[in-house]
């Protein structure tokens, strides 16, 4: 984890993990992420998340919305489209050692 250990102190209030647990709970959601997995390549817009996805953009928009509140994404016009793309490098580094994490080799032992 790239947090220091003076920031990991002060995240255990109670309104930091009521806010984490929320943002895991939005992250949790199979089609949300993978909305956020398409976002991290490149900016891209409703139309094309929706059919790289094979999802309605009506839905993308839907989940889009949510994710721009939960400052996960950010939007930014050109022209007559919006496309999203991460909101910072926070959100990158979390995805990206969270997919580092899975695909780790199952060797935990025991600690009696």
């Amino acid at each position: 984890m790239k947090t220091q250990s003076n920031q990991l102190v002060r995240s255990d209030s109670e309104d930091t993990v009521v806010q984490l647990a929320d943002l895991f709970r939005l992250m949790g959601d199979a089609t949300r992420l993978r909305i956020i997995l398409t976002c991290l390549k490149e900016p891209i817009s409703v139309g094309n998340i929706a059919e790289r996805l094979a999802l309605s953009p009506s839905l993308v928009s839907h989940h889009l919305r949510l994710l721009k509140a939960a400052r996960v994404l950010r939007g930014e016009r050109r022209g007559k489209q919006i496309f999203y793309s991460a909101l910072d490098e926070h959100i990158r580094c979390v995805i990206d050692d969270m997919v580092a994490h899975v695909g780790e080799p199952l060797d935990i032992e025991e600690v009696d």
